[in-house]
């Protein structure tokens, strides 16, 4: 797992649009969240609150993007469906999740396949990791990693103790 301080890959993906998005087009912070798949019970919750908090994650100057192994197609679709403001990333060969360390092998019903893990990345405007979420359960993600930004920020803000 990539860790606290280490360096964000870099990524060039098409959004929901076809538009290509990179990591480093982010002004401020940026959320990298990885999603198994668009129009899920699961995903769909996680999509639509971090929608649902834009407002504040645009107050703290933070970006959000989601990554899945979607098609553009798909992701146009989920977008559009619930109405989604932010951009959804296309990784159709999971090329971008392996370098965040966010797909490999998991197991459903008994069966066994490649696909997205559920992690979320904070990445610094000097394009360093500030936070590492694993294996996330959807419901409430979206204000954990708000409340985390503010942790952030408050740290950031305190006066450094003199030696």
């Amino acid at each position: 797992m990539l860790e606290v301080g280490d360096d964000a890959p870099e990524f060039e993906l098409p959004n929901q649009n076809g538009d290509l998005v990179r990591r480093s087009d982010a002004d401020g912070r940026l959320v990298v969240y990885f999603y198994p798949r668009a129009n899920t019970e699961g995903c769909t919750i996680e999509a639509r609150q971090f929608d649902d908090a834009l407002e504040s994650f645009a107050a703290a100057n933070v970006d959000v993007i989601g990554i899945s192994d979607d098609p553009v197609s798909d992701l146009e679709s989920f977008a559009g469906e619930y109405d989604l403001s932010f951009d959804l990333l296309s990784d159709e060969l999971g090329e971008v999740a392996t370098l965040y360390e966010s797909y490999g092998e998991k197991q459903m019903f008994g069966n066994t396949f490649d696909g997205v893990f559920r992690n979320t990345y904070v990445v610094d405007p000097d394009g360093r990791i500030e936070a590492v979420f694993e294996n996330v359960s959807p419901d409430g993600h979206a204000e954990e990693v708000l409340a985390t930004i503010a942790e952030l920020e408050a740290e950031a803000e305190s006066p450094s103790p003199t030696q």
